[in-house]
C-alpha cells in the first residue's frame, strides 16, 4: 500500500509538507526556527501514531480514555547524520476504571502489533516507555 507526500520550498530554510489528503504541516531547518524540525517531526509521529493506538485500543474495550498525552524524547547521535539511538515516550492517561495493567499493555501491542512509525524505526533507536495514570475524575 503506497502512500504519497510532498513538500515544498517556501523561502530560505523553511518548508511545507502536504500528505496525501493535503493535511499541511510547516517545518524548517535549526538556522530558522519557524516550523517543526523534519527529525523531531518523526517524535511527534511516534506519539502521534501510538496515541490513535491506545484511543482505538480503550474504545474497543469499552473503557474510553478522559485524557491521554504522550511526551517523546530522543537522543541524537552527535555526529551526521545525527540518527536518534534512544527515543522514550512517556504517556499521561485518565479514564474511569484504567489500570497499570491495562494502559502497559496496550502500548506494547501498539508498538509491537499496531504503530507503523514505531515498527519503522525499531532496531534503529532502542525504544523505552513508561506511563503515568491521572486520578479519576469524580
Amino acid at each position: 500500500m503506497a502512500k504519497t507526500t510532498k513538500v515544498r520550498w517556501v523561502q530560505e530554510a523553511q518548508f511545507v509538507g502536504l500528505d496525501e489528503n493535503g493535511h499541511a504541516v510547516v517545518m524548517s531547518g535549526d538556522d530558522t526556527p519557524t516550523g517543526a524540525r523534519p527529525s523531531q517531526l518523526l517524535l511527534i509521529a511516534m506519539s502521534a501514531c501510538s496515541a490513535v493506538d491506545l484511543v482505538r485500543i480503550f474504545s474497543k474495550r469499552r473503557t474510553p480514555l478522559d485524557s491521554l498525552e504522550v511526551i517523546a524524547t530522543g537522543e541524537q547521535d552527535p555526529n551526521p547524520p545525527w540518527p536518534y539511538k534512544k527515543i522514550h515516550l512517556k504517556y499521561t492517561c485518565g479514564g474511569q476504571g484504567l489500570k497499570p495493567e491495562m494502559l502497559n499493555k496496550a502500548i506494547k501491542l501498539s508498538h509491537e502489533k499496531y504503530c507503523s512509525v514505531s515498527a519503522t524505526v525499531k532496531g534503529v533507536a532502542e525504544l523505552t516507555t513508561d506511563f503515568e495514570i491521572l486520578p479519576e475524575k469524580k
